[in-house]
């Protein structure tokens, strides 16, 4: 099994680094194939709503999207991690999503998402809730731990001095291995669920 995880910190040995290797340390334990993508520090420009992904199935600028993209459509599970900045995701992070999850053109459904942030001190919380809709719009179980999942840190390498923080993201991700496996299992046994044809609504008449 593989788990995607996705550094949206412009710093790669930083304070989202470390959550990210308490998380790793756990699928390791638990034989489950890790790769981390840092794409804080790149140039990744936002969607420019042009739908050339919906013919092509990539999208228009070939760049590290893309080849995420790829890496997804094998992962089992996916985890977001990003810094706080004006009560908000790293904007390149945000960029990279949005092109992402519109341009993949796979099924996400029953892929395991969880989300991570840090912060000195606030704005958590709105970032854990802006992380997280991508997850509940593709259809993606999230997984949780016993707090909301943040670690605060705000000098490089003060993360691992907020124990409950590490204790967070370390049950995330044993949460995260358990679903995964739960769900490769109902697989074999029942099958996923069948989707039903879309019905699309517009609030303008």
């Amino acid at each position: 099994m593989k788990v995607m995880i996705i550094n949206g910190s412009p710093r790669p040995k930083g304070n989202t680094a470390l959550a990210l290797e308490e998380m790793s340390k756990v699928f390791r334990e638990a034989d489950i194939q890790t790769e981390i993508i840092s794409i804080g520090n790149k140039n990744i420009r936002g969607c420019i709503a042009c739908n050339s992904c919906k013919k092509t199935g990539v999208c228009i600028f070939n760049d590290e999207v893309n080849e995420m993209a790829g890496i997804l459509k094998e992962a089992d599970g996916l985890v977001i991690a990003s810094p706080v900045y004006y009560g908000s995701a790293n904007g390149t992070l945000i960029s990279a999503l949005d092109r992402l999850f519109y341009s993949c053109g796979c099924d996400l459904s029953m892929k395991v998402g969880a989300s991570v942030v840090i912060a000195r001190r606030g704005g958590l919380s709105s970032t854990f809730d802006e992380l997280n809709k991508y997850f509940t719009i593709s259809g993606m179980p999230v997984a949780s731990s016993y707090y909301w999942n943040s670690v605060h840190g705000g000098l490089p390498g003060e993360a691992s001095q907020d124990k409950e923080g590490m204790y967070v993201v370390r049950m995330l991700a044993k949460n995260m291995v358990f679903l995964m496996k739960s769900i490769a299992l109902g697989k074999q046994e029942y099958g996923l669920p069948t989707i039903d044809k879309r019905e699309t609504t517009s609030f303008i008449r």
